[in-house]
């Protein structure tokens, strides 16, 4: 027979991995290779910790047959500032890849972002003004006046950067092919927004 202590480790692990589909007592047997009467003793020992532990924000719960781990409903107001504040949520790729040539290329126009990236544009580019990371920098000159958009103070600063000057340099002989220009700020960023 396993330890307790490491049974009750696996069970939390494997609860954890498997997320909202939670795991019955069978499967977590199955995966565990002990008897289902173990998976429930572990189970009921986790169930009480986790309720009785005032240092603990997770529960167990039994769902339709299934043991999921959950929040506790007292979080439910710390968990809503999470949900409610975009900055605490990782950028998407499209995202990074216009916020590489607004930062390259800057004042450029949604239009223009749109044209070197052969794909619309509008949902990262509100994004990153969510985010404060753009920001409108004026308006073109003629019909229509597009808003150019710039990077801000919070790029710079989430960036560690002085000015936009301090940007790595694009590889020589690279100048024209913006899509290189992404893909450089990608390697040398995409680090610091999925940290």
């Amino acid at each position: 027979m396993m330890n307790s202590k490491i049974l009750l480790s696996k069970i939390e692990a494997l609860l954890f991995v498997v997320g909202d589909e939670g795991m019955t007592v069978r499967q977590l047997a199955n995966y565990l290779e002990v008897e289902d009467m173990d998976v429930e003793a572990g189970l009921s020992e986790l169930a009480t910790q986790y309720n009785e532990s005032e240092t603990s924000g997770i529960a167990l719960k039994q769902l339709a047959g299934t043991y999921q781990l959950t929040t506790k409903p007292e979080m439910a107001e710390t968990i809503k500032r999470l949900v409610d504040n975009p900055t605490s949520q990782l950028l998407t790729a499209a995202s990074i890849e216009v916020l590489a040539i607004i930062a390259y290329k800057q004042p450029i126009t949604r239009i223009e972002v749109e044209d070197l990236r052969g794909v619309k544009s509008e949902k990262p580019i509100q994004t990153l003004v969510s985010r404060g990371l753009i920001q409108d920098v004026g308006r073109v000159e003629g019909t229509g006046r597009a808003i150019l958009y710039g990077t801000t103070k919070e790029f710079l600063n989430y960036f560690g950067l002085k000015d936009i000057a301090e940007l790595p340099p694009l590889p020589e002989g690279q100048d024209g092919e913006e899509e290189q220009e992404a893909d450089l700020f990608l390697t040398k960023f995409q680090e610091a927004f999925n940290d």
